[in-house]
């Protein structure tokens, strides 16, 4: 050990060359220079995780890779969410089986999937699915061949998403020569349906300061009437978008300062005007199709965690709306006026027992089909009421998908089990029942279904049954 008086010494030497060198950190800082960080620099993606931070880094589509599949001969249609009239209900006259072999309907391709909830729309025999590549970073917009599942083309943008119980929700669009995507953290894109070049690309964030909801996007994109129809919050409540071009025909004003749900927007006609409603942060908007001014609006059904559905315009003017997070009623029924201005909640009608958590009900036949949330998600049958007429029972759905095609309705499990019913009033008439997917879970994705082609997905995995009456007779079986 160094003496005492040596020690005191060091010391004391220690704590002066400290000093100086903190007052020359202090009084030089300001003439060093200082650079911006580049992104990527560090590891950190380029563009950010998190919704709604500035600056964006400007986002830009690739060019299509080629795959090995070639476009199928079928050429029925399933343009978009929810179908060709978005209305869940299947407009074909393809005669469908009653009945199912023991192994179930023949499977005529199945892919894989990033994890989500995304699902297809088909025409001319191409098949159209925005997908998410983790290892690029990217939201790729999928072309595969009905007839085997294989890629035609694919193609997409950078942008950084991580998993949130699944990452990708939406169902592509298709007008024209044109598909049109919503992806998770809110980029709308224009693709060419024959070659997946890419038209143009829209970041709502940035051009509407769109708040990406909590789940990101769930809002599928609606054409309607050569216009695209967009609901992106916060800036602009509703837009319409000539498609080919991306140039905005009109914007609705937002005073409210609502936000992007995970619903979609419905189209209505009623008192000689065509309107889009649409469930926001806050409450239920009418908006004309016309001009995009607001026709009415109500803040009687504000949504208080998350909101999917979306509404179901009835005849007389009234529209079904439901939710199956936080809402006390569940579903309320509102009626606008024959002045198309104003809208008020049908006090003597508030079906307080039926709600959805993620799917929207069918209006068939004077009826309503949908699964409720409450009791482990039964399939029900109600009036326009919202009375309830029958429910089936020990067949729970969960939070599935379900159509209606050929006077049958297709109704999938969370876990992945496809069951056929009579989409009849009369009461609750089982056909036939088949597990799809071994291992299956939050088989949630919408379905679709061309010239007896069934496309379901359940959280990694797409597949395409053959439910036709003439697949059936061929393994077999009689109608």
């Amino acid at each position: 050990m160094l003496p005492s008086s040596i020690d005191r010494t060091l010391s004391a030497a220690v704590f002066v060359l400290a000093v100086f060198l903190l007052l020359s950190l202090f009084f030089t800082r300001s003439t060093l220079p200082i650079e911006m960080r580049l992104p990527g620099m560090d590891g950190t993606p380029q563009v950010l995780v998190t919704a709604n931070r500035l600056p964006y880094e400007a986002t830009v589509a690739g060019e299509p890779v080629l795959g090995m599949g070639v476009a199928s001969q079928i050429r029925g249609s399933w343009p978009g969410f929810r179908g060709p009239n978005r209305d869940g209900v299947s407009p074909s006259s393809t005669p469908l089986a009653r009945q199912w072999p023991e192994g179930g309907p023949p499977r005529q391709w199945e892919v894989a999937l990033c994890e989500g909830y995304a699902s297809p729309a088909v025409r001319d025999g191409r098949v159209y699915v925005l997908d998410y590549d983790e290892e690029a970073g990217a939201d790729v917009l999928r072309c595969l061949s009905l007839d085997d599942g294989r890629e035609i083309w694919s193609n997409g943008y950078p942008v950084a998403v991580t998993r949130n119980h699944g990452i990708t929700r939406t169902v592509p669009v298709l007008f024209e020569d044109c598909v049109i995507t919503i992806g998770p953290q809110c980029h709308v894109a224009c693709w060419d349906a024959a070659t997946g070049v890419n038209r143009w690309l829209l970041d709502l964030r940035v051009e509407y300061q769109t708040t990406v909801p909590r789940w990101y996007a769930g809002q599928c994109p609606l054409v309607d009437q050569g216009r695209l129809i967009i609901a992106p919050g916060d800036a602009s409540l509703m837009v319409a978008i000539e498609p080919k071009s991306g140039e905005v025909v009109w914007r609705t004003e937002n005073p409210r300062g609502w936000e992007m749900t995970h619903g979609s927007i419905a189209v209505m006609q009623h008192a000689g005007k065509r309107m889009y409603v649409y469930c926001g942060s806050g409450g239920v908007v009418g908006v004309d199709a016309e001009d995009g001014s607001v026709l009415w609006d109500t803040t009687q059904w504000p949504v208080q965690f998350a909101h999917a559905p979306t509404p179901v315009p009835l005849p007389n003017g009234k529209i079904w709306v439901c939710s199956g997070y936080g809402n006390e009623t569940g579903a309320l029924m509102l009626r606008v006026d024959d002045s198309a201005t104003q809208v008020s909640i049908d006090k003597k009608y508030t079906p307080k027992e039926f709600n959805s958590e993620q799917q929207t009900p069918i209006l068939y036949d004077g009826h309503l089909f949908g699964i409720r949330k409450r009791g482990g998600g039964p399939m029900v049958c109600m009036d326009l009421d919202g009375n309830e007429i029958w429910n089936s029972g020990r067949d729970r759905f969960g939070h599935g998908p379900y159509l209606i095609s050929d006077g049958l309705l297709f109704m999938m499990s969370n876990f992945g089990e496809l069951t056929i019913a009579d989409a009849d009033a009369s009461g609750y008439h089982r056909r036939a029942s088949h597990l799809v997917f071994e291992d299956g879970h939050d088989a949630w994705g919408p379905m679709a279904i061309v010239d007896g082609y069934l496309l379901l997905r359940d959280m990694t995995r797409l597949v395409c049954l053959n439910v036709s009456a003439n697949a059936f007779v061929e393994s077999g079986g009689s109608l």
